[in-house]
C-alpha cells in the first residue's frame, strides 16, 4: 500500500486488559498517523473505556490525565467496600473521568460504539449501544470480586471479558471498512514467572529476619504463586484463549496481539510506557498487513 492510496475505514474492536489495555491508545494514534479513520468501536472492560473516551472526542485529554497518575492518585481513586463480594466500589474513578469527560447518549457519539458486559446471573452476554455512555463503561470494567457489581434492571453486570473479551463480532462494520482487533488480555507468561522465580530468590538471599527463615523452610522454591496471582493468572488464562478463539471465528484483517511481561493489569501510573508498546506493536503488525497488500507472497 503506497502512502498516496486512499486507506480503508477501520472497525476498531478493542480487548480487556486492565492497565495493559492502556496500549490501545498507542494502536488508535498510530492508525490515525498512517491515515486510517475509525469508524465505529467496540470494547471490552478497559477497552470499553479507551474506546468509549475515544468514541466522544476525549482521548488526548484522558491520556493527559493518565500521565498524572501515580500510586498516591490510584490510592486516591479507589474507594474501598467492606463488602464480600466486591473490594471497590468503582464510583470515584468513574466520577473523576467525567470531570473532563461528559457523560452523554452512546446513540449520540460521533461514531458507533458498543461496550460489553456479562449478566452474572443470566451468564449471558449484554451490549450496550444505547443509553448512558458511563453506565455502559462502567458495567464492562466491573471486574469480577474486584468492582462491585452493576444493578442494572434484572441483570448483575460484571466485566464482559467473562463472555466476549474481544468483541470482533460486535462492532459496526460498513462495506469496505477493515476489521482490526487489537487483544492485550494475555501475559507473557513464562517471563512473568521467570521474573517471579528471580525476585522470590532475591528476596530469600537479602532477608534475614525470623519469619523469612521460616517461610524458606517452609515454601518449596518451586512455589512463586500466592493465591491472588494463582487466580489472576488463571483469569488472563481463559480469557486470553476465549480471545484466541474469537479470532479464528471472526478473522480480523489485522489482528494485533500485545503480550506484556513487565506490566500487570494495575500498572495505571506507567501509562507512558505501556501505550508505546501498543504504538510500537501497531506499527510492526500493521506494516506487515500493508506489505502484503503489494506483495500478497508475504
Amino acid at each position: 500500500m503506497t502512502d498516496d492510496t486512499k486507506k480503508p475505514n477501520v472497525a476498531l474492536a478493542l480487548s480487556s486488559g486492565g492497565a495493559r489495555g492502556l496500549a490501545h491508545i498507542g494502536v488508535i494514534a498510530e492508525l490515525e498517523a498512517r491515515g486510517y479513520r475509525i469508524s465505529s468501536i467496540a470494547g471490552c472492560s478497559m477497552g470499553a473505556l479507551i474506546g468509549g473516551v475515544y468514541a466522544a472526542g476525549k482521548l488526548n485529554e484522558f491520556r493527559e490525565w493518565m500521565k498524572t497518575m501515580d500510586r498516591k492518585k490510584m490510592l486516591e481513586l479507589t474507594d474501598f467496600s467492606l463488602s464480600i463480594n466486591h473490594i471497590v466500589k468503582g464510583k470515584r474513578i468513574i466520577e473523576a473521568i467525567m470531570e473532563f469527560v461528559p457523560d452523554m447518549a452512546i446513540e449520540d457519539l460521533p461514531i458507533p460504539y458498543c461496550a460489553i458486559a456479562t449478566d452474572l446471573i443470566s451468564g449471558k452476554e449484554v451490549v450496550f449501544n444505547k443509553g448512558s455512555l458511563f453506565e455502559a463503561i462502567r458495567a464492562s470494567i466491573s471486574l469480577p470480586s474486584f468492582y462491585e457489581p452493576v444493578h442494572r434492571d434484572d441483570m448483575l453486570l460484571i466485566d464482559g471479558g467473562v463472555i466476549n473479551p474481544i468483541p470482533l463480532n460486535r462492532v459496526k462494520r460498513q462495506p469496505g471498512d477493515i476489521l482490526v482487533g487489537v487483544d492485550v488480555s494475555g501475559h507473557d507468561y513464562k517471563s512473568q514467572w521467570e521474573e517471579m522465580r528471580r525476585l522470590t530468590e532475591r528476596q530469600k538471599k537479602t532477608d534475614k529476619s525470623l519469619k523469612a527463615r521460616i517461610l524458606d523452610k517452609l515454601i518449596p522454591d518451586n512455589i512463586g504463586f500466592n493465591y491472588y496471582t494463582l487466580l489472576s493468572r488463571t483469569s488472563s488464562l481463559m480469557i486470553h484463549q476465549n480471545s484466541i478463539l474469537m479470532a479464528k471465528l471472526i478473522k480480523p484483517e489485522i489482528l494485533i496481539d500485545i503480550l506484556m511481561s513487565r506490566f500487570d493489569g494495575f500498572d495505571y501510573d506507567k501509562s507512558e510506557k505501556i501505550i508505546n508498546i501498543g504504538r510500537q506493536k501497531a506499527s510492526n503488525v500493521i506494516s506487515k498487513y500493508e506489505s502484503s497488500l503489494v506483495d500478497p507472497s508475504i
